[in-house]
């Protein structure tokens, strides 16, 4: 990884790599080919590091590598609502914000909607904390209890493509109680929250509906 971040001569590398002067371009920098993998389309990508696992949503280490490598500035897939400057310097919390996300959406199409959504529950503060409050009131025989350490369950949301659009903040919120999401965990995502939000907020497809309910 630092070979690719310590140069700046590498930030322009092509991928994937599909042309003869793509290879070319690689060649003359000296990459080592165990950074190259050839895929079943049979172009050529840039392979660094692997996805990180799924099955580890907070080893942030990781994480950070691999959002330093295929989402940092100056590429085209940036990844929305993590903090990083050009010197490689990353935000934590917002980074933290990612994995929380990352860890309760499963892959789909009506993904990033969903996240909008989460992210919103966390740029509010006082949100979760209130609706925490509302359900110890509701259920005073089943009171809300955190789940914290190495062996965090986390039942990623499941939502049909064509029931994407009724998903909503409250939904958000129940799908963090389910899962016993520490209050404290939501209120250190704050940062990732609002940096997700203004980042979407400029992005052309964006409904400004989402905003209504967001304080200034």
């Amino acid at each position: 990884m630092q070979l690719l971040l310590d140069n700046p001569a590498y930030w322009d590398i092509p991928n994937p790599i599909t042309r003869p002067e793509d290879m070319a371009f690689v060649e003359r920098l000296h990459i080592p080919a165990r950074y190259l993998r050839t895929k079943d389309d049979g172009t050529t990508a840039l392979c660094v590091m692997r996805t990180p696992d799924p099955k580890k949503p907070f080893d942030l280490e990781q994480l950070a590598q691999y959002a330093l490598i295929y989402g940092r500035p100056g590429l085209e897939n940036t990844w929305q609502g993590i903090t990083v400057d050009f010197a490689y310097r990353m935000h934590w919390q917002t980074l933290f914000g990612f994995a929380l996300c990352r860890a309760l959406c499963v892959n789909s199409t009506g993904k990033t909607t969903l996240v909008h959504w989460f992210a919103l529950v966390m740029a509010q503060p006082g949100l979760y904390r209130e609706a925490m409050a509302a359900y110890a009131a509701a259920n005073p025989t089943r009171p809300f209890v955190a789940q914290y350490g190495a062996d965090i369950e986390i039942h990623q949301v499941h939502v049909p493509d064509d029931q994407v659009r009724n998903f909503s903040d409250d939904d958000a919120i129940r799908v963090l109680i389910h899962n016993r999401i520490p209050l404290d965990w939501v209120d250190y995502a704050y940062t990732y929250g609002v940096v997700y939000l203004e980042q979407q907020f400029h992005q052309p497809t964006m409904s400004l509906d989402i905003f209504r309910d967001v304080n200034d």
